[in-house]
């Protein structure tokens, strides 16, 4: 790629998810409830981290910062889900603790372990 076209990308990227960022802030602070607002943290903080790694990315070169920001993006992509999950879960057990959230099936038809027995 044209070394003038770099720069510009890695702008329109680093830009992008600066905007995105300020949305998902924006999302924590304005959305009702915890389960909302957490979606917002989530989704659009994991989609802002993915635009501005790939800003780096094309800001940089050099092989050994494009594997580390590769490494940073995966392991993102791999942990933010099931942050995510887990938050929602601890949300919802606070919101109404006499449901009993243990004992909705899990994927795949089973029962919880920590479900009571009866």
């Amino acid at each position: 790629m044209n070394d003038s076209v770099l720069p510009i990308v890695a702008l329109v990227f680093l830009a992008l998810g600066t905007v995105s960022l300020l949305i998902a802030a924006w999302g924590v602070l304005a959305l009702p409830d915890a389960l909302a607002r957490q979606h917002a943290a989530t989704k659009a903080g994991t989609l802002a981290a993915a635009l501005i790694t790939l800003g780096a990315m094309a800001a940089e070169v050099d092989t050994g910062w494009w594997v580390r920001l590769v490494v940073i993006l995966v392991f993102l992509f791999a942990t933010l889900p099931v942050s995510s999950h887990m938050l929602a879960r601890a949300a919802l057990r606070e919101q109404d603790p006499d449901e009993h959230i243990d004992e909705i099936p899990l994927a795949g038809g089973e029962r919880s372990p920590n479900a009571r027995k009866g």
